[in-house]
């Protein structure tokens, strides 16, 4: 679910005592103590924004934003850093590594509050950009020497599901040519297969596509998504 929240802290109070406070706003969270098994939920889960304790056995908070604005589903999902420094060279290599708020402790229910109403916006945009919509656009993908067609099963600002004409393995880099409308020049942008179903289903995250490129999705997807929400 692209709107959990995901806590981690090698501290279980504090994962409890932020998972009070995000349930007490309606928002759903899902707490890790340790930061290896974080890691890989981030490489395979889509967030709706993450908590992050700066100090835990490596990898440490710093560390694992830096790894999920590397590459993977959470390259631009709101990072919270929670930290009981107010050291002004951890804040900067936080920033730096791709951290975009910060939670001090000792925690403060109604501070948190605060943090949430300011980061909610974030989320919401994160969700949205991530918010699928069933619709059968025609689809071309090229991967090394192979071409393959088919039609997505859905379609987000991030990502497709597509039924192709054959299978592609987890990892590989596909080129993409997506038809939004009939007729029109089809979005050239590259992907990455993130999942298989079956023989003739993948999941592609796209991985590269310029600001035309996005321009174009995001004009042709955002009255859907609206629409979809109303």
């Amino acid at each position: 679910m692209s709107n959990r929240v995901l806590v981690v802290d090698d501290a279980p109070t504090i994962c409890e005592l932020i998972q009070e406070v995000l349930s007490s706003a309606q928002m759903e969270s899902f707490a890790i103590t340790d930061s290896k098994k974080a890691a890989m939920h981030l490489a395979q889960e889509k967030f709706g924004a993450v908590f992050l304790d700066v100090r835990m056995p490596p990898p440490d908070g710093i560390e694992l934003t830096r790894r999920t604005r590397a590459s993977g589903l959470n390259r631009t999902t709101p990072i919270v850093i929670i930290t009981g420094e107010d050291d002004n060279a951890v804040l900067a290599r936080a920033f730096e590594a791709g951290a975009n708020f910060f939670l001090f402790k000792p925690i403060d229910r109604h501070r948190m509050l605060r943090l949430i109403r300011v980061t909610e916006d974030s989320i919401q945009r994160e969700a949205r950009r991530y918010q699928r919509v069933r619709i059968s656009c025609k689809v071309d993908l090229e991967c090394g020497q192979e071409k393959f067609i088919g039609a997505t099963l859905d379609l987000s600002l991030g990502g497709m599901l597509v039924r192709a004409s054959g299978a592609l393995p987890v990892g590989s880099t596909v080129r993409v040519g997506l038809e939004l409308t009939p007729g029109a020049p089809p979005l050239r942008i590259t992907g990455r297969v993130v999942r298989v179903l079956g023989d003739d289903c993948v999941g592609l995250q796209i991985e590269n596509a310029g600001p035309d490129e996005r321009k174009r999705l995001y004009e042709f997807l955002l009255p859907l998504i609206l629409a979809k929400s109303d």
